[in-house]
């Protein structure tokens, strides 16, 4: 390789990177100066994260987009051109922590740390394995089998798992040890679930109806804990309430709690201009922000920020909502560039779990999310 100058004024020169993170195939999209000489027709720059090089999909004098290729981790990000390279300015990239997964919402962690990821598989169709369990150590093993098209995870306030089954219209439980019982049926075609502070059970029918399923049992058994309850349809036990009604989705309800008690759902279709709802305590449903592409799966951090594996702009990845100071209105930018994003969920020092269909990265994202159990 030749000796690399920095020092001669037409030598690229990078000032910042955006966004702030990416997964393999996503792009990080380069500002900059000299990035393409046009002075004798255009002299295009070669990428490279580390030693590995990376495709442009676009270059310009001040701006460029480079596409993080497979195998590439967190590294310095360098452009050369002509023998001349750039400053180095470091790129936060995702690393694989499992695979030959079909995720189609959140993964879910547990309160010892140890991550969940579903086997989905074609509607009607059973896999070998329906829910992973992912170690803090990264051993993956089979935590779960026989439950049809797993289509969210959520851990309750017992420290079970609970799985929904679009194909089945159920909700089963699962115990630390892998035992499952049916939780409730009859939840239509049961997508995205989500418990609030009181440990209630929210489900999305993506027909166009939010279960709720109380915690409240009739009167006589009211001092029994939820991890003594048997499954709904027995006497005695859980009722089932129709929460909110909604537009259908054509394929999906995505759920998450903020901290004030409001249920959140992204209901994606074919739309690149679709809202995020939101839902009161009693029901009442609006707007919180309008303007993704497919929003799916979501999570909160401590502060209050929103995370929704979408598209903002064109760009897919993990889009970060937060309410501006100035305008007291919902603002969006893609925090995470990833093209086949389509949930997540925060791990502890900072550090996020984000799922493509297939795959599930890690990251460490500086974040500290808003603990859900």
């Amino acid at each position: 390789m030749p000796l690399l100058h920095t020092t001669r004024p037409d030598a690229p020169h990078l000032e910042r990177l955006f966004p702030n993170s990416a997964i393999p195939g996503g792009s990080f999209e380069v500002i900059g100066s000299h990035i393409l000489n046009t002075n004798d027709g255009p002299q295009y720059p070669e990428a490279f994260f580390g030693e590995i090089p990376a495709n442009l999909d676009l270059a310009r004098p001040s701006r460029a987009l480079v596409r993080v290729p497979p195998g590439a981790i967190s590294s310095d990000l360098v452009l050369r051109r002509n023998g001349h390279a750039s400053n180095p300015l470091h790129a936060n990239i995702g690393v694989p922590m499992v695979e030959d997964l079909h995720m189609i919402s959140n993964p879910a962690v547990d309160a010892d740390g140890n991550l969940f990821a579903m086997v989905s598989g074609p509607r009607g169709e059973q896999t070998p394995v329906s829910i992973f369990r992912v170690a803090r150590d990264l051993q993956v093993t089979p935590f779960a089998r026989d439950i049809l098209n797993v289509s969210a995870l959520a851990f309750g306030p017992d420290g079970n798992l609970y799985a929904s089954s679009r194909s089945e219209g159920a909700i089963y439980r699962i115990t630390p040890e892998g035992t499952i019982s049916t939780y409730a049926e009859g939840m239509g075609i049961a997508t995205g679930i989500a418990f609030d502070r009181e440990g209630n059970l929210f489900v999305g029918d993506r027909s166009g109806t939010i279960f709720k399923i109380s915690t409240n049992e009739t009167p006589g058994t009211t001092d029994a804990p939820i991890s003594n309850l048997p499954p709904l349809g027995t006497a005695g036990t859980h009722e089932i309430f129709v929460f909110a009604t909604l537009e259908p989705s054509v394929a999906f309800y995505h759920l998450c709690f903020r901290a004030d008690g409001v249920l959140m759902v992204t209901a994606p279709t074919t739309s690149s201009n679709q809202p995020i709802y939101a839902i009161d305590p009693q029901g009442n449903t609006t707007v919180f922000y309008r303007g993704l592409g497919r929003p799916q799966g979501m999570a909160f951090d401590v502060d209050g920020n929103l995370y929704v594996a979408a598209s903002l702009h064109g760009h897919r990845g993990i889009v970060r909502i937060w309410t501006s100071k100035e305008t007291n209105a919902p603002e969006a930018e893609l925090t995470v560039a990833g093209n086949d994003l389509v949930g997540l969920c925060f791990l502890d020092d900072g550090c996020c779990a984000l799922a493509t269909n297939t795959t599930i990265f890690h990251a460490d994202l500086g974040i500290e999310g808003l603990p859900l159990i």
